[in-house]
């Protein structure tokens, strides 16, 4: 019996039927199988599938009902401009971290010296590297996986301009070293309850969770780049969308000024950014 690309979307969407996105879902699977876009899904539905490709589609479909995240069936996604390999070693980029990126280009110059802590994929230093290749990257996590998923992703979009090292957070660096620093860090609390919903549920939990309120992890990150930071230097962290006014209050203790909020694409407080101006 033979199969058309009709077949898979009906088969797919009642499978799915009842999930957050099945539609979607459906088209980014049938398409990573058949390596063609959502247009010819389209266009060409009555399109035959071979014996292989229907097979493949069923244990997508079957491993996507039971919750595994798209990413991580197709080992891609997308981030800024780049096609990124993701596995079960780091998140998996978001949409929304993009606001970070977007945030640090507005103050990196020429010549300086930037660092994404926390690196995972790679998704945040290399969209800075790729469209600021003026700039010395660096890139740190304390995960030996996570950095060799980061450089794979370097080589496979041919970015040179950033370095890898693995250490945690700034504790391996000298002081005054960097005109900026960003990071995505955990910042989920331990005992919140969506960790048990979603995607969340099959990436690291130690890039997810920290301490009772999520903060601790920023904490450090701001202790640390006050002396990391040279003279007019900047800090952006992401951060849990009701944690901004403590996230602003740990920028202001620790003699940060400039600080400011900013919004997702979803409108919820999802960065703050400050500069040390010592």
């Amino acid at each position: 019996m033979t199969y058309t690309l009709r077949d898979a979307v009906e088969f797919g969407r009642a499978q799915l039927a009842g999930g957050v996105s099945p539609d979607i879902d459906v088209q980014m699977l049938l398409c990573h199988v058949m390596q063609c876009s959502a247009t010819r899904l389209h266009t060409f539905p009555e399109a035959e599938m071979t014996s292989q490709q229907w097979q493949q589609f069923l244990q997508l479909i079957a491993a996507r009902k039971q919750g595994r995240p798209i990413a991580h069936l197709t080992g891609t996604r997308g981030f800024w401009t780049l096609d990124l390999a993701v596995n079960e070693s780091t998140l998996i980029p978001r949409a929304d971290t993009e606001l970070l990126v977007s945030l640090a280009l507005s103050k990196l110059q020429p010549g300086m010296r930037a660092v994404d802590l926390g690196t995972g994929s790679g998704a945040i230093a290399l969209a800075l590297a790729a469209e600021r290749p003026d700039v010395y990257m660096l890139a740190t996590d304390f995960s030996w996986p996570a950095l060799q998923l980061a450089q794979l992703n370097a080589a496979r979009h041919q970015i040179s301009n950033v370095a890898f090292l693995q250490m945690s957070w700034l504790g391996g660096f000298k002081p005054r070293q960097f005109d900026l620093i960003v990071s995505n860090p955990p910042y989920i609390e331990a005992a919140d309850p969506h960790l048990l919903q979603g995607d969340v549920r099959f990436e690291p939990l130690s890039a997810l969770i920290s301490g009772a309120d999520g903060l601790n992890d920023i904490r450090q990150i701001v202790a640390q780049a006050r002396i990391c930071l040279k003279p007019g230097g900047w800090l952006l962290v992401e951060h849990g969308f009701d944690q901004s006014e403590r996230v602003q209050t740990v920028f202001a203790d620790a003699g940060f000024e400039n600080i400011s909020a900013h919004q997702d694409l979803g409108g919820q407080d999802r960065a703050v950014m400050g500069q040390l101006t010592l």
